[in-house]
């Protein structure tokens, strides 16, 4: 964007500030931690970042050869050692071709280093924010996680491979080059290097307008992409409620935001940027005249002149070269902070040990179970307390109650998604057997959550989300279980056929079947139905639940549901209700539906 293009252009002249605050404040080890975590990445590269910084550092020494060689040209043309026109002019021509060859290499080696380490990064954090604990990620709007994820990698992913190097090749060609003006004339080495004291003592001065900027575009930014995300998953209801110009309004006043703070920025860089040219210019002219004045004396010859003036604008580049490095290196540091700490959430707990879960699969007849659980989101206030829960093989128990009262919260807790402060959630087998929920339990879980969970993709690709091996057959078994089969052999292509973006092309209850014959498809001991069945009939819900009791006796079933027709299906019924789990007649699970 263009404010953060503003951003790096004034950011070289405030990082040594901020750079020598982090010192002061004692966050410079954080900063050092950050880079760490990024060379974790960049280390798998070291043969490439080393060719990398080799050729970099030859296509400068190229460069200066050439303007050496231009110098002694330029001579020979103005009368001085005509005998060496030949070899000045190969010299000349063979080292920019060079300088053009290794130019290209860098930008190509850059380019697919990059890549390569943004993929590496984002795969690997994708990884553990799918791992990390469920109530620590949902603290994060899915618009900032999507900001860290792109954005963010995308900053750290350009300087994990070229930070480095270009620090090595900033130094060696400031260096060189000082070298070079030194070699032919000390004053006006020094009077190249001249501009530098300026420009580190506005550093100071820029640093808060720097970071307070910094950190109001990335919350503007995060809102941006919230609201993006969010509106387009709902644009359904949007529409359904003619609310489109709110919501551009809305869209509207956050860029209205973003360009006051853009705008605001940018004017003081321009004020910056004067200030700065005004800075370099009067050297320019100082280190100009004083050639003139070298030239008119006899002094030096024009090459050597010329020679001044390109190194010296050569210089200044160079200088601004090692201190825009700066904001690169604590840029990079405040991305990877922001990367880390979705890293760094919680992990889920896991199983050292895998046997038992391949047990339970081969023994397939599977009983939840929950004794004396209490439960709470926020400390102090418990969801669920001393509460005690069974589902058997075979049954399908219905869990009733009004909504947010902790019917979904159970099923989470049965997923291993949350655990509870108090008791147990644990799967027991035939044998007696027993093993606490965690991530791994999972896999003799089946779960379809509330809202529509269909994929873009055709209806075989969703199906086989969960069972990748399945065949045609199994697919289309699933399906007639579930009564999606209905639908689906009257549409051309019928399992090939493509669903756009969550299901569209379907109707609510269309998705639904297709969902629990995905859940199905899985054939994992447990089944979880939450709210699963809202949007089908009340025939169509029966038949779905009966064909599950007739073609899946073993499996343990748990239905959440406001629909009275679903417990004539039921073996039993539970209310989830002022913190407890009850069980509850057929005709008193009607009731209290009825009444909610």
């Amino acid at each position: 964007m263009k404010g953060r293009s503003t951003v790096q252009g004034t950011g070289r002249k405030n990082a040594l500030g901020r750079l020598l605050d982090s010192i002061r404040e004692g966050t410079f080890s954080e900063i050092i931690d950050d880079w760490k975590w990024i060379f974790s990445y960049s280390s798998r590269y070291k043969g490439a970042i080393a060719f990398y910084t080799l050729i970099g550092v030859l296509t400068t020494t190229l460069g200066l050869v050439t303007s050496v060689a231009s110098k002694y040209l330029i001579d020979i043309i103005t009368g001085y050692q005509v005998e060496k026109l030949g070899l000045m002019a190969l010299i000349v021509v063979t080292s920019s071709a060079f300088s053009l060859l290794f130019s290209s290499l860098v930008k190509r080696f850059s380019a697919k280093l990059s890549i390569r380490i943004s993929n590496d990064i984002q795969a690997d954090i994708y990884d553990k924010i799918m791992d990390a604990r469920w109530s620590d990620i949902i603290r994060y709007r899915n618009g900032d996680i999507l900001n860290r994820f792109n954005s963010d990698v995308g900053t750290v992913s350009g300087n994990a491979i070229s930070w480095l190097p270009s620090v090595v090749i900033a130094v060696y060609k400031f260096i060189a080059t000082f070298l070079v003006i030194w070699h032919y004339d000390r004053i006006m080495a020094l009077l190249s290097f001249l501009s530098a004291p300026v420009m580190l003592l506005m550093s100071r001065f820029l640093i808060s307008r720097q970071r307070e900027y910094s950190r109001r575009v990335r919350e503007v930014s995060s809102e941006m992409m919230t609201f993006e995300s969010e509106s387009l998953y709902n644009m359904d209801t949007i529409k359904s409620f003619g609310i489109m110009d709110l919501f551009g309004e809305k869209l509207r006043g956050i860029q209205e935001r973003y360009k006051d703070l853009s705008l605001e920025y940018n004017l003081f860089s321009i004020r910056v940027g004067i200030f700065s040219s005004i800075v370099k210019m009067v050297v320019q002219y100082i280190a100009f005249a004083y050639c003139l004045y070298r030239l008119w004396t006899h002094q030096i010859t024009y090459g050597t002149m010329t020679l001044f003036l390109e190194q010296r604008a050569s210089l200044s580049a160079a200088f601004s070269s090692v201190a825009g490095i700066l904001p690169g290196f604590l840029n990079s540091s405040v991305s990877a902070h922001r990367i880390r700490e979705l890293v760094q959430l919680p992990r889920e707990v896991h199983k050292e040990d895998m046997s038992q879960i391949r047990d339970m699969l081969e023994d397939g007849c599977l009983s939840v179970c929950m004794e004396n659980v209490t439960f709470s989101y926020t400390e102090g206030v418990p969801v669920i307390k001393n509460s005690f829960f069974h589902a058997s093989p075979g049954e399908i128990v219905a869990l009733v109650g009004p909504s947010g009262e902790g019917k979904t919260t159970l099923i989470r807790l049965i997923l291993g998604l949350v655990r509870p402060q108090e008791g147990r959630v644990f799967l027991r087998d035939s044998e007696k057997r027993e093993m606490d929920m965690d991530a791994d339990s999972r896999r003799l879980f089946t779960y379809v959550p509330q809202g529509n969970t269909i994929m873009s993709g055709t209806i075989a690709e969703n199906m086989r989300i969960v069972n990748p091996e399945a065949g045609d057959e199994e697919i289309i078994r699933a399906l007639k279980i579930s009564c999606a089969w209905d639908f689906v052999k009257k549409i051309p292509g019928t399992i090939d056929s493509r669903l756009g973006e969550r299901g569209r092309g379907l109707s609510e209850g269309q998705a639904q079947r297709i969902a629990i014959a995905r859940a199905l498809l899985r054939d994992a001991p447990v089944l979880l139905l939450d709210e699963a069945t809202s949007a089908l009939d009340a025939a169509t819900e029966g038949r779905v639940l009966k064909n599950i009791r007739e073609f899946c006796p073993d499996r343990t079933c748990i239905v959440t549901t406001h629909h009275a027709g679903v417990l004539d299906q039921c073996t039993r019924i539970c209310r989830v209700q002022q913190l407890q789990v009850t069980e509850l007649t057929r005709e008193e699970g009607a009731r209290i539906i009825m009444d909610t």
